[in-house]
């Protein structure tokens, strides 16, 4: 991974986590729930933003290579099975 994705990857999780303890003391505390969806949502969403650092890894070196490697049909079979994952609710 490169050391650059690596660095906005640790960063983005570890807003995540913060936001998911903010949740937790949000919920002790008995926040209205609305209040607390909304944090949930921006929680998706940091996760989702994540996601994204890690695929664009992804596509940039593995993809490549595998590629490059004549495994293309490997290559699209992973990213085939991550779109139908993301688009599970």
């Amino acid at each position: 991974m490169h050391q650059n994705i690596k660095t906005n990857a640790i960063k983005r999780l570890r807003r995540a986590a913060g936001q998911v303890q903010g949740l937790g003391r949000m919920v002790e505390k008995g926040t209205y729930c609305v209040k607390i969806i909304h944090q949930s949502l921006a929680v998706k969403a940091a996760l989702s933003a994540f996601e994204d650092v890690i695929l664009e890894n992804h596509l940039k070196t593995h993809a490549v290579h595998q590629i490059q490697k004549g495994e293309s049909a490997k290559a699209v079979r992973e990213l085939a099975t991550i779109y139908k994952l993301s688009r599970r609710k």
